[in-house]
């Protein structure tokens, strides 16, 4: 007989708690996939746990407080939801242009690299 161990992990109290750990799994996922490397990127995103990443990504649980605020971060796809969850969908055209004005300005800087070595600068 072997003895029992691990942590026992509390199961979530009401609907709403289920419903938004699906919501933020269901982004992480639609951004990172659900290979190894999706958990290995949610962790280096948040410096939590293989163990907790693996929840938030299953639906299991969902990121609490700072973790969550560090997912937002760093995933568009988590941002997006969280304002739609908190609804607040009209700063999300915002969050598109930063992230658009970004892009725009990383290819003109790639472009720049490009021209640079042509024009002997």
């Amino acid at each position: 007989m072997f003895p029992k161990r691990g942590t026992l992990v509390q199961k979530s109290r009401n609907g709403r708690d289920s419903h938004y750990a699906a919501t933020i799994a269901t982004a992480l996922r639609s951004e990172l996939g659900t290979s190894a490397r999706a958990t290995k990127t949610v962790m280096h995103w948040t410096g939590a746990s293989g163990r907790a990443a693996k929840y938030w990504l299953s639906g299991g649980r969902g990121p609490d407080g700072w973790h969550l605020v560090l997912l937002a971060k760093n995933s568009d796809a988590v941002l997006h939801c969280l304002l739609k969850m908190a609804g607040r969908d009209e700063y999300e055209l915002g969050v598109d242009l930063g992230a658009a004005k970004a892009a725009l300005l990383r290819a003109i800087a790639t472009i720049d690299a490009l021209i640079a070595p042509m024009n002997g600068s």
